[in-house]
C-alpha cells in the first residue's frame, strides 16, 4: 500500500479511474443492494421534526455563531465562512457552509499545504466539538440537510461509489450519523459508509432519538473528541477486489505502478518530484510573464 496524497489532483483522479475500471463492476455484482426504509416517518415525520429542530437550533445558536465568527476572524482571517458543493438527497448538489478552521498557508510552489498542517488550534477545537457545524441549522430549515443522516460527501465521490453505497443519496444528509458501537479505532471509509447505508435501511423515530443521545455521549467523551480533532482521512478513490474502500493514503501497489508506467516514472517518489518540478516551472513562468507585462506597462 502506498500514500499518493502528495500527488497532484489530476494524478489522483487518474488513479481513481484505474481503480474504478478494474474493480467497480465486480464489486457491484458481489454486494447486495440496499433496501432503504420507506415509512410515514421517513416521508413526513422526519422532515417535520427537522424543520422544528432547525428553527430552534438556529435561533439558540445565533449568539454562539456570533462569538465563533469573531474568534474565527482573528484566527484565520477573511473569509470566515467555508463554502463547498456537496451532494444531497437524490444526488442534488447543495452548498455546505461551515466556519473556516484552516489557514491558507502555501508551500514554496504556491500550493496549499496539506489540511492537517493548516488546521489551527482553534480549528481543532471547533472540529472536535462540531461547533463549526452550527451554521447548518439553516441548511436543515431549507431542506438540504437533516438533523440525523449520512454526512454529505464531495460531489465527485458519487462516480466512485458502488450501487449499495449510493443508496445513501435516497435520504437527506445529516449533521451527524454516529455508529452506535465503539470500534476502538479511527473509523475507516468502509465502516463509515456501511453505517450510513445501515441507517438508510433502518431509519425510524426511535433510531434518531438513540443517535441524538449517542452524539451527546460522544461529545462528552474526551478521548473521542480528541480523536475527532486529530483525525485525518485520505480521499476516497474506489474499491479493492474484496469490496473494501481504497483511499489516497492506502493505495495498492498495482495502481501506482500502472500510473507510473503510463507516464514513464520509475516510482511514486519520481512522480511526486516531477509534479513539484512542474509547479516550480509554472511559478517561474508566471512570474516572468508578470515581469514582462510590468515592463511593457512601464515602457
Amino acid at each position: 500500500m502506498q500514500d499518493i496524497s502528495r500527488l497532484s489532483g489530476a494524478a489522483i483522479e487518474e488513479i481513481a479511474g484505474y481503480i474504478k475500471k478494474a474493480n467497480l463492476e465486480s464489486v457491484n455484482q458481489n454486494l447486495d443492494g440496499a433496501k432503504v426504509r420507506n415509512s410515514f416517518y421517513t416521508r413526513y415525520g422526519k422532515r417535520m421534526i427537522d424543520v422544528l429542530a432547525g428553527c430552534i437550533g438556529f435561533t439558540i445558536s445565533l449568539p454562539f455563531n456570533l462569538v465563533i465568527a469573531i474568534v474565527t476572524f482573528f484566527d484565520v482571517g477573511r473569509p470566515i465562512i467555508f463554502r463547498q458543493k456537496r451532494l444531497g438527497k437524490d444526488e442534488k448538489v447543495f452548498t455546505l457552509v461551515k466556519f473556516r478552521n484552516m489557514t491558507n498557508e502555501k508551500d514554496e510552489h504556491g500550493e496549499l499545504l496539506p489540511p492537517e498542517e493548516r488546521v489551527t488550534k482553534w480549528g481543532k477545537f471547533v472540529r472536535k466539538t462540531s461547533l463549526d457545524e452550527l451554521l447548518n441549522f439553516w441548511s436543515i430549515i431549507k431542506g438540504d440537510m437533516s438533523l440525523i443522516g449520512p454526512r454529505p460527501l464531495h460531489v465527485f465521490y458519487s462516480d466512485r461509489l458502488c450501487d449499495r453505497h449510493k443508496s445513501i443519496y435516497k435520504v437527506r444528509p445529516g449533521l451527524e450519523c454516529p455508529s452506535l458501537h465503539d470500534t476502538g479505532h479511527a473509523t475507516t471509509w468502509t465502516e463509515r459508509l456501511d453505517n450510513y447505508v445501515w441507517y438508510a435501511e433502518n431509519c425510524s423515530f426511535l433510531l434518531d432519538i438513540r443517535m441524538i443521545f449517542r452524539i451527546i455521549w460522544l461529545a462528552l467523551d474526551r478521548k473521542n473528541t480528541k480523536a475527532r480533532g486529530d483525525a485525518t482521512t485520505g480521499e476516497l478513490l474506489g474499491y479493492d477486489t474484496d469490496g473494501s474502500i481504497i483511499d489516497s493514503k492506502n493505495v495498492p501497489d498495482r495502481f501506482v505502478v500502472e500510473y507510473c508506467n503510463a507516464h514513464g516514472f520509475t516510482d511514486l517518489e519520481a512522480a511526486i518530484k516531477s509534479g513539484e518540478t512542474e509547479k516550480t516551472t509554472a511559478g517561474i513562468a508566471e512570474k516572468e510573464a508578470a515581469a514582462t507585462d510590468q515592463e511593457t506597462i512601464s515602457a
